[in-house]
């Protein structure tokens, strides 16, 4: 059994803390950097800020719990030092050919991870994702709930494949993009920048400035 602390105590934080509870692991608790926080979240201790976790490191291993691809990768630099849990769901269906699967990622319910798939560190694949055979799937991504990805596509550092998202087979996204919700990328992606629509075409500032109008955003 392992001893595992989530770093951030939000909603996505409760699914990781039920997964390393269905892996027959133990949840320590929570660092998180809110001010406002209990002193517990959903049962288990809050341990302090992020920066507190040299108090642990020597007895637990770490996974974070943030959905945000930017926000990982910063913590993940600044805990360089640590042992990474790497998280997956006991439903997920992953091959056993050639398949790798990066320190501190997280594999969610109903994922199923294909044959010869390279899956990069600190990466979620969420719930009831698809990642087809030959799939590249670089540091930091985020694979939304119900995405698929074809047969040998390639996924940059960082980029976001929105909930529901389909990418054809053997295509490529370049690093640090986004692939809006319901998305269908047909085309190589070698621009970053938010992709929406059937097929996937980039957003304009323009285009994006209407878009946060409309839902009241600031």
């Amino acid at each position: 059994m392992k001893s595992v602390i989530v770093i951030g105590a939000s909603g996505y934080g409760k699914v990781v803390a039920d997964l390393i509870q269905k892996s027959n692991d133990r949840v320590v608790g929570f660092l998180d950097d809110q001010a406002d926080l209990a002193d517990t979240f959903i049962g288990y201790p809050l341990l302090g800020l992020v920066k507190d976790y040299s108090n642990y490191k020597d007895t637990a291993e770490f996974v974070i719990a943030i959905g945000n691809q930017g926000i990982r990768e910063k913590i993940a630099a600044r805990l360089w030092d640590v042992r990474w849990y790497t998280a997956i769901h006991p439903s997920a269906v992953r091959s056993d050919i050639q398949v790798r699967v990066g320190e501190g990622t997280v594999i969610m319910a109903n994922a199923v991870i294909n044959s010869a798939c390279q899956i990069g560190r600190h990466c979620i694949i969420n719930s009831g994702a698809v990642v087809e055979h030959d799939n590249q799937i670089a540091d930091f991504v985020h694979v939304s709930v119900g995405a698929k990805l074809a047969g040998t596509v390639s996924v940059g550092k960082a980029s976001w494949i929105g909930v529901g998202a389909t990418v054809s087979n053997n295509l490529t996204i370049c690093s640090n993009c986004i692939i809006g919700a319901g998305a269908v990328v047909v085309d190589d992606i070698k621009e970053a920048g938010t992709y929406v629509g059937v097929p996937a075409k980039k957003m304009e500032k323009t285009e994006m400035k209407k878009e946060i109008n409309v839902r009241g955003g600031g």
